[in-house]
């Protein structure tokens, strides 16, 4: 197939994603992808045949792209599309999966697996099983609302029941989903247990990033979600020997994966299988209700390849206004000061850079332990060295609950070029030197 500058994808997968799924592209080294996605979440948990948590667009293969590779991913624009959307707290509905409803879903009436479906009206029971009729969705929304946005002016509000219930008997003309998407959109459950609530747009990708090496659920791509697979009770279970190796914790939902972010991703498949989806129109950091206001959105991102760059998961350049405190490049003025502070002691300092590493596991406590040792291993520095540096240079931050850590210090400009990824970080970041 011949390689392309640009490559234009609005391809939905059925949820799964892995080394059988079939890529599209190449795309260039040093060209573009523009993802038009589907909202992530709570309409693919609504939707009964979908066989992940999420939608995500099906993977680019990026031109030279090889296993021991790596591919930075500099997101160019994130745009929302829906004009509104649903989230809230959730439950499962009894008899309604096997094992993990947002994988292995049934009808808790007929027990049909992935059951196809209708949708009878509005709200928690509208989608039901066609071979039944029985209520099929999997996902109770608990306490939840319907944010309406107006997207010139960056702003959001929560509606009161009439509204939501008049956007639920009108989903289409809300959720503005791609043409090749599948799911029930959410705002058919019409919620609004919170009423009059403002908050700013603030879009970011909660799913971005490289396919994994074996089959799995696109939203289970992170050692949190992923943990849940290890010798699981369905199909798409794989053994703790995939979990520590084959994952490339593309499900990220780390708030600061957005415009003017750049983000350093594994190759695990010939080809790196860049993919995005489950874009969110704001979210705090830990995504404490375990969703948020999942969006249609069109996304431009461009791609260029690192040779053997071995990566175990993704390193993080955030926009530098979303760095911690302690962690954002020296000023000028700020580094005089330490460089006359360091010839008054007779000692050198060394110029140093912000770099975000992605620690994931099952608890928030192992993830960010798999954060220290993946600083560790890439750095070449103590596990205790690292530490410090984060302490006194950085921060550890809840990208999601329950496992998915953002472990920031600043890292000698000399180990960077080691690894050839020092003009990646000082072309994202003003420095001093």
């Amino acid at each position: 197939m011949s390689v392309e500058r640009e490559v234009y994808n609005d391809i939905q997968t059925n949820g799964i994603i892995g080394p059988h799924t079939k890529m599209i592209g190449p795309v260039a080294d040093g060209g573009r992808i523009t993802f038009v996605t589907s909202p992530g979440c709570w309409g693919p948990m609504i939707t009964p045949n979908i066989r992940g948590g999420h939608e995500v667009n099906v993977p680019v293969a990026v031109e030279g792209a090889r296993v021991g590779d790596a591919v930075v991913i500099r997101v160019l624009s994130v745009e929302v599309l829906s004009k509104a959307s649903s989230s809230g707290v959730d439950t499962t509905r009894p008899g309604s999966y096997v094992g993990d409803p947002y994988v292995m879903k049934k009808c808790p009436s007929c027990n049909e697996p992935w059951p196809d479906f209708y949708v009878d009206g509005i709200g928690g029971d509208a989608v039901k099983c066609r071979k039944c009729g029985a209520p099929a969705s999997p996902f109770i929304m608990v306490n939840g609302y319907t944010m309406v946005f107006d997207l010139s002016l960056g702003v959001g509000v929560t509606v009161n029941k009439r509204i939501a219930e008049d956007i639920a008997k009108n989903v289409s003309e809300w959720s503005v989903l791609p043409r090749n998407s599948k799911q029930v959109p959410v705002l058919i459950l019409g919620k609004s247990d919170i009423v009059g609530l403002a908050t700013r747009i603030r879009p970011f990708l909660g799913q971005l990033g490289s396919t994994p090496a074996v089959d799995i659920p696109d939203s289970h791509n992170a050692g949190d979600f992923g943990w849940f697979l290890v010798n699981a009770p369905h199909p798409y279970a794989i053994t703790k020997e995939d979990y520590e190796t084959k994952l490339t914790d593309g499900h990220l939902d780390v708030d600061s994966v957005r415009e003017g972010a750049a983000l350093i991703v594994p190759v695990k498949v010939d080809g790196g299988g860049i993919y995005a989806g489950d874009a969110h129109a704001m979210q705090g950091d830990g995504e404490v209700a375990g969703h948020t206001t999942d969006v249609s959105a069109k996304s431009v991102v461009e791609v260029s390849v690192i040779k053997n760059l071995s990566l175990e998961g993704p390193i993080l350049l955030p926009p530098e206004e979303d760095l911690p405190p302690l962690a954002k490049p020296w000023r000028k003025d700020e580094w005089d000061h330490v460089l006359s502070l360091a010839r008054r002691l007779k000692i050198e300092v060394e110029p140093v850079a912000p770099v975000q590493i992605i620690g994931s596991g099952p608890t928030i406590n192992e993830a960010v332990m798999k954060g220290f040792l993946r600083a560790s291993k890439l750095f070449g520095m103590s596990v205790e060295e690292v530490r410090n540096r984060v302490t006194i240079s950085g921060a550890v931050e809840i990208g999601r609950l329950p496992g998915i850590a953002q472990v920031t210090l600043q890292v000698p400009i000399r180990i960077l070029e080691r690894l050839r990824i020092d003009n990646i970080v000082t072309s994202q970041y003003r420095l001093p030197f």
